[in-house]
């Protein structure tokens, strides 16, 4: 059936952040990509009024035509180099494993395989956009090896998707297309839609519901740390301050609503005094009480490392000292983060 660029303007309209248009279409990719994003972060969705006809004509010509026309686009040689592919690349992948870290930091050996996975997914997303795809295990080949260098690092995620975008880019190509009149119907791709956009979200969500300390704890490192690059740049430290509350200052105007900067602060002081669960088993742990200051919590962190460490305990007992010695570490090192935010306050 031919694609009318009135309907997909219209569907861009109503639905361009959620993809509607590009379900439309039959471009499942970026519909899916737009979904995860709302529209690229809403700038790949305003891009798109002026691509719409270049789409449109796209759709038409594989649904009349079927296979590709060599003389436009010749599968032996690669599709062109995409400055906005690149950097959309780069960015999905960084939102990517950082929505991973905020979901699945508790993971087993998330660092060296659930972080790399997801950024390469990320990756391989905005590469699999329109006629173009990629090598998928060697994007994630290149996930796994540059992880375990960056291993523990709060910036992860952008070293991580860097090197997985130089690797798709190197080995892009054409799409190989299905034979004319071979879609499936629109009731399968929703239901494939759905299943992608639960596993994303259902993470998120329940880290955002059930830990929102830590969250907030998470944010707020990420955001210190990417301000702390440019300490060298002072003016160009603030420009990148102001595009992160840009999205705050948007909604305020749309809403007329916008609480002052004293009365925000009120409320983030509210939330970061909250204690987690995660927290509160590490004062569990630690022997010490919720109003124990850090100090109090050092204290009693060496008299247990002293107890239970492995050296201490030969024998029978090691196993056990060495689960303990493990759990007082973690436990020490969660109260350590959630001091970080106090300390930058002061």
């Amino acid at each position: 059936m031919t694609k009318s660029v009135t309907v997909t303007y219209a569907l861009w309209a109503m639905g361009g952040p959620l993809g509607l248009h590009h379900l439309y279409l039959g471009r499942d990719s970026h519909a899916l990509l737009w979904m995860l994003t709302l529209g690229g972060f809403g700038v790949g969705w305003a891009r798109e009024f002026f691509r719409i006809p270049a789409y449109v004509g796209e759709a038409n010509r594989e649904t009349e035509g079927g296979l590709r026309d060599s003389k436009r686009h010749p599968i032996a040689r690669p599709p062109p180099v995409s400055v906005a592919r690149f950097a959309g690349q780069i960015s999905v992948g960084i939102y990517f494993g950082t929505v991973a870290l905020i979901g699945l930091n508790s993971l087993s050996f998330f660092y060296l395989i659930v972080l790399p996975l997801c950024v390469g997914a990320g990756v391989h997303l905005v590469s699999s956009v329109g006629e173009q795809t990629t090598d998928l295990h060697k994007t994630l080949i290149a996930c796994v090896i540059t992880s375990p260098i960056f291993y523990g690092s709060t910036i992860s995620p952008l070293p991580i998707s860097i090197a997985a975008s130089v690797t798709a880019s190197q080995h892009r190509r054409f799409k190989t297309r299905p034979p004319s009149g071979s879609q499936q119907e629109l009731g399968p791709r929703l239901y494939r839609l759905a299943l992608v956009w639960l596993a994303f979200s259902a993470p998120l969500g329940y880290s955002i519901f059930h830990n929102t300390t830590a969250t907030l704890f998470y944010l707020s490192d990420c955001v210190a740390a990417l301000l702390d690059m440019f300490w060298f740049f002072p003016w160009l430290r603030s420009v990148v301050e102001y595009f992160l509350l840009l999205p705050y200052r948007i909604l305020g105007a749309f809403t007329g609503w916008g609480p002052s900067e004293e009365s925000w602060r009120k409320v983030l002081e509210i939330l970061l005094t909250e204690r987690s669960q995660r927290e509160r088993e590490a004062l569990q742990m630690l022997s010490v009480s919720k109003e124990a200051s850090m100090e109090e919590v050092t204290r009693s962190y060496r008299e247990l490392v002293k107890v239970w460490h492995p050296d201490h305990n030969p024998g029978s007992k090691m196993e056990e000292a060495q689960k303990m010695f493990i759990q007082i570490q973690e436990a020490y090192e969660t109260l350590l983060r959630a001091q970080k935010p106090d300390h930058r306050n002061k």
